[in-house]
C-alpha cells in the first residue's frame, strides 16, 4: 500500500500535499512520450507520488517503468511545479496539492508497455502535435517544455 493511500484512509477526500516524481521522455527525434490516462481520459507524462524516504529520482524511475515499461538511464532535472497549477481533484474526488519534481529523460531502454490499470495508450508526439486534452496538473510543465523547443 502506498503512503498516500494510507493517508486517504484517515483524511478521506480532503486535500493532501504530495510530492510528485515525473518524467518527460524525449526520443532521438525530439518527440515527447505521452500517455492517455484511464482516470481522466487526458494525456500526460509519466509520474506519481514519491513514497516515504524514497529518493525522488528513484520514484521517477519507478513510475516511468511502471507506467511505460521504459527504464531511465539518466535523468535531468527539468523543473519544480507547484501552486494552483498543480492542485487537482481526481475523478474519484480525492484532492491533492502537488509539488511536482519533473525530470527529462533522453537515455532510456525497453519496449513501450502501458500499465494496464492506469494507461490506455502510449505515443510519441512532435511538439506541434501534442494533444489539446492534457491532464490539468501536467499543463504548466508541458507548456514550459514546449517553450524550450521553439
Amino acid at each position: 500500500m502506498s503512503y498516500i493511500m494510507d493517508l486517504r484512509k484517515i483524511v478521506g477526500k480532503r486535500p493532501l500535499m504530495q510530492v510528485g516524481a515525473s518524467v518527460i521522455v524525449e526520443n532521438e527525434k525530439g518527440q515527447i512520450l505521452l500517455q492517455l490516462r484511464k482516470d481522466n481520459l487526458c494525456w500526460g507524462y509519466a509520474g506519481g507520488s514519491a513514497e516515504l524516504d524514497e529518493r525522488v529520482e528513484d520514484a521517477a524511475k519507478r513510475e516511468l517503468f511502471e507506467e511505460t515499461g521504459l527504464t531511465a538511464h539518466r535523468l535531468e532535472l527539468f523543473g519544480v511545479f507547484s501552486g494552483k497549477e498543480t492542485h487537482y481533484v481526481y475523478p474519484n474526488g480525492d484532492e491533492v496539492s502537488t509539488v511536482d519534481i519533473v525530470f527529462v529523460c533522453r537515455e532510456y531502454s525497453g519496449e513501450l508497455r502501458p500499465q494496464e490499470s492506469e494507461v490506455a495508450e502510449l505515443a510519441f508526439f512532435d511538439v506541434c502535435d501534442i494533444p489539446e486534452k492534457i491532464s490539468p496538473p501536467n499543463i504548466a510543465a508541458l507548456e514550459k517544455w514546449k517553450e524550450t523547443r521553439q
